[in-house]
């Protein structure tokens, strides 16, 4: 069963966020470092050797840091919820990773939780940290649907129970009237599970200034051709943005579907011959083509 973790697009503070988060989330890991080859320069702008992707693990769920460049920036269209054991641990958090960042909703106690806040950290990636000591995992990426997509957030969930497997759409809580600018019958925190992970979506009316982008993509770690061939078909929308094994889905939403480790793996052949033809190859597909991948690869694998 595949894994869904997250890609967050930097420019140049891959590593340096990287080692921000195992300092300040328990349990996080470093896992991966992967480092810019020579091949395909004039392309991805990396300078050769220098980091292109570091790999976190939080306590089960997997992040890619990117070093991609200033094209894109993660924004609060895709946030994580991070659920905590107490109102202590919640106020650590805040104090490890507001510094420098943005808050969205001031830390206190809501309806919802007896504590709660909402930021973006230096590196504006989204938090929700919350009280939920019986929640099933850790951190739950939460999908907010704004501006013209305001209003799909039920049937992005629907949608995306039916391309994944063991996936089902939860309790689903809806804005009342009186709630304005939000639609009364919209939802306003819908739970949802795709291949056994936890997720949530939202819609707002609000105005907001961002939108789905490549900033934030969700990265299914299809690890055979036939996983590859089947979250590609039903999920791609948009032909143009298809590359490298990225695509957008009807709403937006940006994915990866590629084998993770493997291609960590084959990014990282001691033979450095061997991970330019890999890199040549993948920049060229749209669709990832693992019989491709490691033919270019080569005996050095």
């Amino acid at each position: 069963m595949p894994t869904i973790s997250a890609c967050i697009w930097l420019d140049s503070q891959a590593e340096e966020a990287a080692d921000f988060y195992v300092a300040s989330l328990p349990g996080a890991r470093r896992v991966a470092t992967i480092r810019y080859p020579d091949a395909g320069r004039e392309i991805h702008g990396g300078e050769p050797g220098s980091v292109l992707t570091a790999d976190v693990d939080i306590d089960g769920f997997g992040m890619t840091l990117l070093n991609g460049g200033p094209h894109f920036r993660p924004n609060p269209s895709i946030s994580y919820f991070y659920h905590c054991e107490t109102t202590d641990d919640v106020d650590r958090l805040w104090a490890a990773l507001a510094p420098g960042g943005t808050t969205h909703m001031e830390l206190g106690s809501y309806p919802w939780s007896e504590r709660y806040g909402w930021l973006s950290d230096r590196y504006g990636v989204p938090w929700q940290l919350i009280v939920d000591p019986d929640a099933r995992a850790r951190i739950s990426p939460e999908l907010l649907f704004v501006g013209e997509r305001c209003g799909q957030a039920e049937e992005a969930m629907r949608f995306y129970t039916d391309v994944f497997h063991d996936a089902d759409v939860g309790d689903i809580y809806r804005y009342e009237p009186g709630q304005e600018p939000d639609r009364e019958g919209t939802v306003m925190h819908g739970r949802f599970r795709l291949e056994g992970q936890p997720f949530v979506a939202a819609d707002s009316a609000a105005d907001h200034d961002f939108s789905f982008s490549e900033g934030v993509s969700l990265v299914v770690d299809a690890r055979t051709q036939d996983q590859i061939d089947y979250y590609w078909d039903r999920l791609s929308a948009v032909a143009e943005s298809e590359q490298c094994g990225w695509l957008k889905d009807r709403y937006g939403v940006s994915w990866q579907i590629y084998p993770v480790s493997e291609m960590n793996e084959l990014l990282a052949l001691p033979g450095r011959a061997a991970v330019n033809r890999v890199m040549d190859a993948m920049l060229a597909m749209k669709k990832i083509d693992l019989a491709a991948l490691r033919a270019a690869a080569g005996p050095t694998r």
